[in-house]
């Protein structure tokens, strides 16, 4: 299973914050997480073929195992604690689930 998430940063947030925290704890402690088959972490350059930006600034992609594994992983006192910084900085989150075809 994948799940997406899409997110503009939240009005005077800086991208220089919010990456920082994302390369050195989101993206290597959601990776830690035994559900977790790999995550990353995009940034949005703009709409193929177009002049015009994206209607979202980041991307985020989670190839989990299984997601009552995953649900248990993050319900953790310890990950909760990791990820609090996640709701500072993104600005109403879509947490987009997906299956293969």
């Amino acid at each position: 299973m994948r799940i997406i998430v899409i997110f503009n940063l939240k009005q005077g947030v800086s991208a220089a914050d919010y990456e920082n925290w994302a390369k050195t704890a989101d993206i290597p402690g959601v990776n830690k997480l035994g559900s977790v088959d790999g995550f990353t972490v995009h940034k949005a350059t703009g709409l193929f073929g177009s002049d015009e930006a994206s209607p979202y600034q980041y991307i985020e992609i989670l190839d989990i195992k299984d997601m009552d594994g995953f649900v248990a992983d993050i319900s953790t006192e310890q990950f909760q604690a990791m990820a609090a910084p996640f709701q500072k900085f993104a600005d109403n989150p879509q947490f987009i689930l997906t299956e293969d075809l």
